[in-house]
């Protein structure tokens, strides 16, 4: 598998997201998550991302069982901070996202302190000594806190050679702009907001991202699955997607059918065409999942297709395509 460089780590340009691991949209099983695990490992996936959030420490948990058994030097691992999980007085409120998944629930937390002990509690539900990349996760509401405490804390982390790279996973790129003109980060994880639905991140984040060398992990390519299935009801960004986006998504499935290839390669292999993105970070909850998104990755898209898509202005005219269409 293809390797890049993201800061001073080697790791392959696709990595395993393990957010339905920890049961997003639906349960996912003990063997199921040890299978998915293994086909990622014997496809030369070699970078991992994990965070609290997913599952409630499930995916963490699940994660870092298997990579135990591993050679450490042989992978890269990316956690998060930003939320501890605690368990509620009374009983656990059930989530719309997450099934499946243990009596703790996720408190904001973006304080130099709170995220010390983030990082403290990550290690033990993976069972792990080191991360190498902790982001700070989803600071929307909390921009201040998130400068003054979270990153100060992964600043001296990352000094004393406890972590290799800082950043911060965001759904939006507008902050992430902020932060790198704020902090010395080395790496972003962007999720759905640089694929074939929604190429924002051009106008500000990858610029910034390419002057100052900050590498880009980019999820979320599918939109939450609307660009691997395109259909009323499909989520994007997580919730039920307006019927225009399912509109505009059909039309791209329609393109691609008429040039004889699938939705999902030509989605992914639009992103990685982006000089700014370092890992294709892509999520799956079975064996099956992990060796089609492979199959995606080297999958033939006919340059004409790329001409075409370009041609009806179905991409923002800035996106480099495959190929150099």
């Amino acid at each position: 598998m293809k390797r890049t460089r993201l800061g001073s780590l080697d790791v392959t340009a696709i990595g395993l997201g393990s957010a339905p691991l920890g049961g997003l949209f639906s349960p996912v099983s003990d063997a199921d998550a040890e299978a998915t695990l293994a086909a990622g490992w014997s496809a030369g996936i070699r970078f991992y991302d994990t965070a609290p959030l997913y599952g409630f420490g499930l995916a963490e948990r699940r994660l870092g069982a298997f990579l135990r058994r591993q050679p450490r030097e042989s992978y890269a691992i990316s956690t998060k901070v930003g939320r501890l999980l605690r368990v509620p007085d009374g009983a656990a409120v059930e989530d719309d996202h997450y099934k499946g998944t243990p009596r703790e629930r996720p408190v904001f937390d973006f304080s130099h302190d709170g995220v010390m002990r983030s990082v403290e509690e990550s290690l033990v539900r993976l069972g792990l000594d080191r991360v190498d990349v902790l982001l700070v996760h989803d600071p929307d509401d909390h921009y201040d806190e998130a400068v003054g405490g979270a990153f100060r804390a992964l600043e001296r982390l990352r000094a004393d050679g406890t972590i290799k790279a800082i950043g911060a996973g965001m759904n939006q790129s507008e902050m992430l702009v902020r932060f790198a003109e704020a902090v010395p980060v080395d790496c972003f994880l962007l999720a759905g907001r640089y694929t074939l639905l929604d190429q924002g991140a051009l106008d500000a984040l990858f610029p910034v991202c390419t002057a100052k060398n900050i590498g880009i992990l980019l999820g979320g390519i599918y939109n939450s699955g609307i660009l691997a299935n395109p259909h009323m009801g499909a989520k994007f960004n997580y919730e039920d997607a307006d019927p225009a986006l399912v509109g505009r998504a059909l039309a791209l499935d329609e393109l691609c059918r008429k040039h004889g290839t699938e939705l999902k390669a030509a989605a992914l292999q639009f992103c990685m065409a982006h000089p700014a993105v370092t890992v294709a970070v892509m999520g799956a909850r079975n064996a099956a999942e992990v060796a089609d998104n492979i199959a995606m990755s080297e999958r033939k898209v006919p340059q004409a297709f790329w001409q075409e898509l370009r041609a009806r202005g179905l991409v923002d005219a800035r996106a480099p395509l495959p190929g150099g269409a």
